[in-house]
């Protein structure tokens, strides 16, 4: 038995990764997230907030009525109607938890809140109250806490104890933090607070001075019993703390840190890249742990080491944190029960019998392409089958690319737009180009393209590849996947998906907090 205390480990990649811009994510999608999160075993899922908007709320409610393995939690402003709201997303959980939280710095209590601090304080119980009225899990933040006085966190979190929380999170709102002061002002609190030891203290820093990691790991090494973290680092500005990070740190130095985690880690990389592919951010080749190159070696000096003895320059296993774990799973003579047999496997549920029958249909479509399907293939097939299956305004037909040096490109493009069938042809500067000017005839969309990425779902030349597209459209942002192995096809459908999620109507009532 390990005499290591436990650092819970709270993920928010579907609150505060979902603020990313243009990485919102449908209902679908989330609860795919959210059953690869709970194979990994993460303590608690921040599954949304659930006052934004009706599909935040629905998003929340049926992953609290799904996952049973983790604890499911809503965020909430310290606000009667946020967290009633709340409450009523979680009824279904097997676990439940209210997040509430109110600023706590003076330049947010003078100009956002504009209250006096004795207000702050008193709006603080009250929401904690009501929260424990519903849950006796209750965590309470204190919003920009990193710019905060000593002597008022202390009042304010020695109150909220009182009141009935039980997590009490620090957060480094802005990133503004640097590890040494900062683990500092988790001691101190630690010390000062007087009921300080009923509750757990938490964290969750924000990478701005790309110090998210080492922040939070200081927090720890000073008391912290949690990490708010994301899969990916992914988050708002320059993201969140790495889950991937803060874990195999802690459990690759335990000469350092009093601490464990119940993590599987060998769920790290498959749901590195789940979140990869549904949000359209891809994870850049040198990123610690998921990244591609994470266990490339190079140097015939370190590929001669790790012949002789892997320690000498690997101080992890690819395989502890899931490298060549997914294995070939299908081929174009599966049937249709191992199909679904897998994808439910993959924690991927499909809404109707509709929509297996359209995804098992792109299954063969891309055998025939693809000798060889890999679970990362059947998560990108889905993505592009399920946002294809929504009653869109626009929907690809067909196309031809001529392309040939010399020769200025020509797409033709085939759509049905808004019921009727349309086909218009344009050049460009390259295949691409062209066949996003020949769409861009018909739909007349006035948006902005901001960033466009092709990747390799998986290795070899018979790879898919999947296309990233993000587009801006009066203030708003978006982003587009599409997957094929034809990349102009991929990009048309990536175009596609980004103007019908243009069109969607599930705007958030405000910003989510930015805790």
């Amino acid at each position: 038995m390990s005499n290591k205390n436990q650092l819970v480990i709270f993920d928010t990649t579907l609150r505060d990764g979902e603020q990313s811009p243009g990485a919102s994510m449908t209902k679908a999608e989330k609860l795919r997230i959210a059953k690869s999160l709970e194979k990994m075993r993460v303590d608690v899922i921040e599954a949304g907030f659930a006052i934004a908007s009706q599909g935040d709320f629905e998003s929340v409610k049926v992953i609290a009525e799904t996952i049973k393995d983790s604890r499911i939690c809503s965020l909430s402003r310290a606000l009667d109607k946020d967290i009633d709201r709340a409450a009523e997303a979680l009824k279904g959980a097997n676990a439940s938890r209210i997040h509430t939280f109110i600023a706590t710095s003076p330049i947010h209590m003078k100009y956002k809140l504009q209250m006096a601090p004795d207000a702050v304080v008193e709006q603080a119980v009250k929401a904690v109250k009501r929260a424990r009225s519903y849950t006796d899990d209750v965590e309470f933040s204190c919003e920009d806490a990193g710019r905060s006085e000593i002597d008022f966190l202390c009042r304010i979190i020695e109150a909220a104890i009182d009141a009935g929380a039980s997590t009490i999170n620090i957060p480094d709102t802005v990133g503004y933090a640097i590890p040494d002061q900062f683990g500092v002002t988790i001691k101190t609190l630690l010390e000062r607070i007087p009921n300080s030891d009923k509750a757990i203290f938490s964290v969750h820093c924000h990478n701005d001075l790309g110090l998210a990691v080492a922040n939070s790991l200081s927090a720890v090494a000073n008391g912290a019993r949690q990490v708010e973290c994301t899969i990916n680092g992914l988050g708002e500005r320059a993201g969140n703390a790495s889950l991937e990070e803060i874990v195999m740190a802690v459990r690759t130095r335990s000469d350092l840190f009093n601490v464990e985690t119940r993590l599987d880690t060998s769920h790290i990389v498959p749901s590195s890249r789940l979140v990869s592919t549904v949000t359209g951010f891809p994870v850049q080749p040198n990123k610690a742990i998921v990244g591609a190159n994470a266990f490339a070696h190079e140097s015939g000096i370190h590929q001669d080491g790790i012949l002789k003895h892997r320690e000498t320059y690997e101080i992890m296993k690819a395989q502890d944190v899931g490298w060549h774990t997914n294995s070939l799973v299908l081929g174009k003579h599966s049937g249709r029960n191992a199909f679904r047999t897998r994808i439910e496997e993959l924690g991927i549920s499909l809404e109707s019998e509709t929509e297996l029958n359209k995804a098992f249909a792109a299954f063969k479509e891309l055998a025939d392409k693809k000798h060889e399907i890999f679970d990362e293939d059947l998560h990108a097939l889905v993505s592009s089958t399920t946002a294809a299956s929504q009653k869109d305004r626009f929907e690809l037909v067909c196309m031809s690319v001529n392309s040939e040096t010399g020769v200025m490109p020509v797409s033709k493009v085939t759509l049905i737009a808004d019921g009727q069938e349309v086909t218009k042809e344009a050049s460009g500067s390259g295949p691409v180009d062209a066949t996003f000017s020949a769409i861009e005839t018909i739909v007349e969309s006035g948006i902005n393209l901001q960033l466009y990425s092709v990747n390799n779902i998986t290795s070899g030349t018979d790879s898919q590849g999947e296309v990233t597209v993000r587009v801006e459209r009066g203030g708003r942002i978006v982003n587009g996947l599409g997957a094929d192995t034809d990349i102009v096809i991929a990009s048309a459908k990536a175009y596609l998906h980004a103007l019908n999620l243009m069109e969607g109507s599930d705007n958030k009532q405000h910003p989510q907090g930015d805790v």
